[in-house]
């Protein structure tokens, strides 16, 4: 089998479905999300054959498996573009796909097919519900289809196929191409009900937001490509060209180059995998449909950052021996990464829409994760990327679930609620039993409960990481955001499932059709397993038991130096089980039993600091001040009124009078002494002719032929004598 032929099949699939919904089957809505769920089972069936290739073939993993093409010509070489395979091409797939192709499948029922058109359902707009007659005369409100159905899945075959082109790229240019592909659909996708003012707004913050760093990542490849002529892995990864760029000063603050380069790319990373301070655009992309979220916060865009964080790891440690001092990016990392996950998990703790808490767990987990490469831990962090994806997944299909039920309530009771809220919902375990069932196992995944989940291994794997390598303050600070994650996971299960209903909705929600509970059943199924491929052996009486597959598999991914694992320590470990089990408690302690009418616990625990978080540290507010409100200054005062209306306008009104002065001058010195003088003058000359010649016509015909005969015997005689003499 051509496993290199596969791996470029491997995006295509999602983008003609992308080109054949728009183009011929936008109107048929069943056609439509056949051909992209079939789009994504062909790349999910693709990419399996080649992580069964690769995991079973160790010389593809040590070498790598490279398919090459000459794209671009640049003097007398090629710039070459192609896909390569390796460990974490392989591991990345495989959550990709597996995401990716559940998604797709659970926004079927999401978007309510097979459900009546909604009367005052509107493109652009939620769907209103419908209103329709039972077998028994009366009139029942039911939840309608939404009225851009194949929309959304043409450009969710486009969201996929950057995410897989992404990934199987050998380059960073192709990368890029599919990391620019991925912003624009996350514009088209946040914004996707586009007449809803705070979704138009949250789709323009997340394009703006992230371009700043993709700017500078920008600015990066440049200076990488003029530096190594080449942009594809193996030459930028060689030790040639890795020692080369770390053992040259740049002019900029003394930094190397591969430190200048490796902050401009980071900067990228942060922009895309929402971290402080660019993860303002995440919490509002809750705007867009609850597929678009999962997409977003799993299976792609922020995972898209942390993957290319691990990629260019090679570049951020160039120079780090994993004893001496970190690099300048991986110091950056891990400041930036630690102190996003504690600050986003402050924040999350006081949140009440059911949503917008998951979105805060998800700038913390990504922090997580960039701490966790800032202080060496390589693997921990890969670890922790893929079983976020999958327990996010999980999460976020989860919660569109609860929304889904809740909505059902809300068109039942036709009760003036916020669905989305988790202080109106309780008691839906009995309500919907598959949905608690499957949101309970990937909460307990996020909060790392011991042993079951796969989100225990990994983040302990990250503690561990940070305890052995020698940086107590990155330990606990990942700690403590570790104690909060369990704290608001368990805040939020209370809230949504156990108690009593708080609402008339919350009463009639039920469970969700089976296009959305099988996913989340797959899901809850690697949420537990998927753990196991990476447990320590160095854990206490089960380690060695099972092989940690995980860390020998991304051993070839290791170039340079890597955190080495000193001898092992039962304090992360203790830690681990207590900042879970104990945030876990916390949490049920404080929300088993909220009343009806009840405020949030937190809010009198806290007193004010409790407005401070529900607000976001009014990071908002502090941006609209500092930067927000003074470009607007700036684009009024200064682009607008000075330099449009009176440089730029000023000029133009001058060349206009310009020219009107310069008309009149030609007017008066050309055209009327010499075009229109000259002309009446000709005039004036052909009348006169006129009037002389006008005398020989009388009019009579015996006139006209005397006078052509006299012209006749004239013209003859003349002939004669030309001829004959």
């Amino acid at each position: 089998m051509n496993y290199e032929l596969i791996t470029w099949l491997i995006p295509l699939p999602p983008l003609l479905a992308f080109f054949v919904i728009f183009l011929a089957t936008y109107k048929n809505n069943k056609l439509s999300h056949t051909l992209a769920i079939g789009a994504a089972f062909l790349s999910w069936l693709l990419s399996m054959f080649l992580f069964a290739f690769a995991v079973t073939n160790k010389e593809v993993i040590e070498k790598g498996l490279i398919s090459s093409i000459s794209w671009l010509p640049t003097a007398d070489t090629w710039f070459k573009i192609g896909v390569q395979v390796d460990a974490l091409t392989t591991i990345t797939l495989f959550f990709v796909s597996w995401t990716i192709l559940m998604i797709f499948i659970y926004s079927v029922g999401y978007h309510n097919f097979g459900q009546p058109k909604g009367d005052y359902d509107r493109p652009g707009l939620p769907p209103k519900g419908a209103e329709i007659v039972t077998d028994d005369g009366h009139h029942q409100h039911v939840l309608s289809i939404e009225p851009m159905y194949a929309r959304f899945f043409g450009f969710f075959g486009l969201f996929a196929f950057a995410m897989y082109l992404l990934v199987v790229s050998n380059n960073l240019l192709t990368l890029y191409i599919g990391w620019e592909i991925m912003g624009l659909c996350s514009y088209l996708l946040i914004g996707f009900w586009y007449a809803k003012p705070s979704a138009k707004a949250a789709a323009q913050k997340a394009f703006l937001t992230t371009r700043i760093g993709d700017v500078f990542m920008l600015i990066g490849l440049v200076a990488l490509y003029t530096f190594s002529g080449s942009l594809q892995y193996e030459v930028i990864f060689s030790e040639s060209v890795l020692h080369g760029l770390a053992s040259t000063i740049s002019p900029v603050f003394g930094l190397s180059w591969a430190g200048l380069i490796g902050l401009l790319i980071l900067m990228g990373v942060i922009g895309k995998s929402s971290q402080f301070p660019l993860h303002i655009w995440l919490p509002d992309a809750m705007e867009g449909p609850t597929p678009v979220s999962a997409m977003i916060h799993a299976a792609t865009m922020v995972s898209a950052g942390v993957y290319l964080a691990i990629r260019f790891f090679p570049f951020l440690s160039a120079g780090w021996d994993g004893t001496t001092a970190l690099t300048p990016p991986m110091l950056v990392m891990a400041i930036i990464g630690s102190f996003t996950a504690l600050f986003s998990a402050t924040i999350a703790i006081a949140q009440r829409d059911v949503k917008r808490v998951l979105a805060y767990s998800t700038i913390s987990q990504l922090g997580f994760m960039i701490a966790a490469l800032g202080v060496g831990a390589y693997v921990a962090a890969t670890f922790h990327l893929v079983t976020h994806a999958i327990f996010k997944a999980l999460l976020f299909l989860g919660s569109g679930s609860i929304i889904h039920g809740m909505e059902h309530g809300v068109l039942h009771t036709q009760e003036h609620i916020d669905p989305q809220d988790m202080f109106n919902m309780g008691g839906l375990s009995k309500k919907m039993p598959v949905t608690f069932a499957t949101f309970v196992i990937g909460g307990f995944a996020l909060s790392g409960f011991p042993f079951i989940t796969a989100g225990f291994w990994s983040k302990d794997e990250i503690l561990s990481g940070a305890f052995h390598g020698g940086f107590p303050v990155v330990f606990w600070v990942l700690a403590i955001a570790a104690f909060l994650t369990a704290f608001y996971t368990m805040r939020q299960i209370s809230l949504v499932f156990l108690g009593q209903p708080r609402t008339s909705a919350a009463k009639h929600a039920h469970e969700t059709p089976k296009t959305m509970i099988i996913p989340l059943m797959i899901l809850a199924f690697f949420a537990i397993t998927i753990g196991w491929v990476g447990i320590s052996e160095e854990f206490p009486v089960i380690g060695g038991m099972v092989p940690n597959w995980l860390e020998s598999f991304m051993e070839s991914m290791l170039v340079g130096a890597h955190a080495p694992v000193a001898h092992h320590s039962l304090v992360p470990l203790i830690v681990s089980l207590a900042v879970s089990l104990g945030g876990l408690f916390l949490g049920w302690l404080f929300y088993r039993n909220i009343k009806e009418a009840q405020a949030d616990p937190m809010e009198w625990s806290l007193a004010g600091f409790y407005k401070v978080l529900s607000n976001k540290y009014y990071i908002d507010e502090i941006y609209s001040y500092l930067f927000i409100n003074p470009s607007k200054w700036l684009a009024d005062k200064v682009v607008f009124k000075f330099l449009d209306q009176k440089v730029f306008d000023g000029i133009l009104h001058g060349l206009a009078r310009l020219s009107i002065w310069l008309g009149e001058k030609f007017r008066f010195w050309f055209d009327v002494p010499v075009v229109n003088k000259g002309g009446d003058n000709l005039a004036l000359g052909t009348r006169k002719l006129g009037n002389n010649l006008k005398i020989t016509q009388s009019g009579q015909i015996q006139d006209y032929l005397v006078l052509a005969l006299v012209f006749s015997l004239v013209g003859g005689f003349l002939f004669y004598l030309i001829l004959f003499t």
